[in-house]
């Protein structure tokens, strides 16, 4: 494929990637959210949002974040590290799927484009994962435009066992069929949007009962649409507690002394 037909095939797959980084982040123990936290003199944000700067699959980026701090993000994120694929900042909600929500309500489809197409792809990636590769980008990819939706993960490496209500073991599924599921999740654009969709309308109408932790299970539960799995990466931590900050400063010193 010659090089201007690969960028026109790029154009008419359009992808947006939705970036969350509004959560409160009260289990890290500090006075300064998770995403702003320094890693090796970078903010974690920056990590996750060059990943996907970076990447040449991705069009846009829409920033979802702690309402209140828009205007701290734009300018000393954003702006102070030259991120041009970042077309929106827009306020989070009080729940994890308020801000995917909110975030697919800002897409803008004529982004970079002149009007002529349309987002076909959406990439929703937790902000305090800042370790996210090309790789699992392009993995990502390659199976979204096949299933239509998929999911980052990696298999377990310990034995997991589910429990009872009274804490007894109640189960020990076979591990090589238990992941570890990661961010990004990506969808096909109308698949994710009419899923959240129905999940607010719901809510809006006092009948969910949906306990939401991801957005897969938006979309198998909304639209009965099976989510693939994609192999992601055992370094592509969520930044939760101290302990994570700290193996996250170990990964930023060895890719600088790589380079």
């Amino acid at each position: 494929m010659s090089e201007q037909r690969e960028k026109e095939r790029c154009i008419k797959e359009r992808c947006t990637a939705i970036v969350l980084a509004a959560g409160s982040g009260k289990r890290m123990g500090t006075s300064v959210k998770k995403q702003y936290l320094l890693l090796n003199e970078k903010p974690v944000l920056y990590y996750a949002l060059k990943a996907f700067e970076d990447s040449e699959r991705i069009h846009q980026i829409i920033l979802v974040t702690g309402a209140g701090e828009e205007s701290y993000c734009k300018e000393e994120i954003v702006e102070a590290y030259g991120f041009k694929k970042v077309t929106a900042i827009v306020a989070g909600g009080k729940e994890r799927y308020h801000s995917v929500w909110n975030g697919l309500n800002a897409i803008d489809s004529s982004a970079g484009s002149g009007g002529s197409t349309k987002e076909l792809y959406v990439f929703i990636h937790d902000g305090a994962r800042p370790f996210v590769d090309q790789a699992t980008i392009e993995r990502a990819y390659q199976e979204v435009k096949k299933s239509k939706a998929c999911v980052v993960g990696v298999p377990t490496k310990d034995t997991v066992k589910i429990a009872d209500e009274e804490g007894f073991v109640a189960e020990t599924p076979e591990r090589k069929y238990v992941w570890q599921i990661q961010t990004p999740q990506v969808f096909e654009k109308e698949l994710v949007w009419e899923a959240y969709s129905r999940l607010i309308e719901q809510e809006r109408s006092g009948k969910l009962t949906l306990q939401v932790t991801d957005d897969a299970m938006v979309v198998e539960s909304m639209m009965g649409h099976p989510v693939k799995l994609v192999m992601g990466s055992y370094e592509n931590i969520k930044l939760t507690t101290p302990e994570d900050l700290e193996i996250g400063g170990v990964f930023v010193r060895r890719t600088c002394e790589e380079m």
